[in-house]
């Protein structure tokens, strides 16, 4: 069985994994976790097909076990979704186009609600009542996971110039739902600069002696 992992953006810290059971259909639940720790899943090979990611930011010998075993899990529900596809789908002929039919799929299962421009809370961060709008995959969790699965597809023989998790028609969908999302939940994805250091303080150089004036030197004895 194997799972995606799901930040809400509207749950906090808490994660929802959607998870995946190998029948002729997909069934898929969510669960929320707290600090979930990844099954030992095998990893599937290039020609079984599946997805991956990137390296993780933290370096602690924790969080990159985490990391490994959330992108096998990924990789090995991609693959369950080709299998499921109708018709069947191998990954060698997976295209950009077919990520993103993958990642409308998800979308049935997000926890998170975007606002439509005719909503009274459109473009409201913390609206004050409920409201019909439709839940949607989190552009946060969106995100991460392509960047799992495009790092999987190379770890398991792929070649980064067929990567379709890199496909150009993945990136614009992804920044199109980052602004739609943006707009609609009234909040900003933009990352926030670094503040540079302070250059250091450098000393006016001292005045220049007045016209005509000499320095004594003492005479040689």
């Amino acid at each position: 069985m194997d799972s995606i992992q799901d930040m809400d953006g509207s749950s906090g810290s808490h994660h929802h994994e959607i998870t995946i059971a190998s029948s002729h259909n997909l069934i898929i639940n969510t669960s929320t976790l707290m600090n979930s720790t990844a099954a030992s899943t095998p990893t599937t090979s290039l020609a079984a097909a599946s997805g991956s990611s990137s390296s993780p930011s933290s370096s602690s010998p924790g969080s990159s076990s985490r990391y490994e075993n959330q992108k096998r899990r990924d990789w090995n529900t991609f693959g369950q979704y080709l299998k499921n596809h109708r018709p069947p789908l191998s990954l060698s002929r997976c295209s950009g186009a077919h990520v993103l039919e993958f990642l409308r799929y998800l979308d049935q299962f997000g926890k998170t609600k975007v606002h439509t421009p005719i909503c009274p809370f459109y473009g409201h961060p913390n609206p004050p009542a409920p409201c019909p709008c439709p839940l949607r995959q989190a552009w946060g969790s969106l995100d991460a996971l392509i960047g799992r699965l495009r790092a999987a597809f190379e770890e398991n023989g792929g070649k980064p110039e067929a990567n379709p998790f890199g496909a150009r028609a993945v990136r614009l969908y992804l920044r199109e739902v980052r602004d739609l999302q943006s707009k609609a939940r009234g909040i900003s994805y933009e990352k926030k600069k670094r503040k540079r250091p302070p250059l250091p303080q450098q000393l006016p150089p001292p005045p220049l002696p007045p016209p005509g004036h000499h320095l004594h030197h003492p005479s040689q004895q």
